[in-house]
């Protein structure tokens, strides 16, 4: 999926930033008005996160250093589930 973003915002010189790492977690691209944004499964980022970690120090290191997080316009979505 990163590849075919890749692709698309060459073509459409688009600037569009990527979370380091989470390559795996990419579902898409989004767009707002003349913004575009990569989307994030956040269960997917937290499983990986767990890797290193335990659930809740996934889930901590997500809210604080991923979400908390704000680098501009190009900052990536995190898709959450509602059950």
């Amino acid at each position: 999926m990163k590849d075919k973003i890749e692709k698309f915002c060459v073509e459409s010189e688009i600037d569009v930033l990527f979370a380091d790492g989470f390559d795996n977690a990419i579902i898409g691209l989004g767009r707002c008005f003349n913004t575009y944004k990569v989307i994030y499964d956040k269960s997917k980022v937290i499983k990986k996160l767990m890797e290193d970690m335990t659930m809740e120090e996934a889930e901590e290191f997500f809210e604080f250093n991923i979400i908390g997080s704000y680098v501009g316009d190009g900052t990536p979505v995190f898709l959450e589930e509602l059950e």
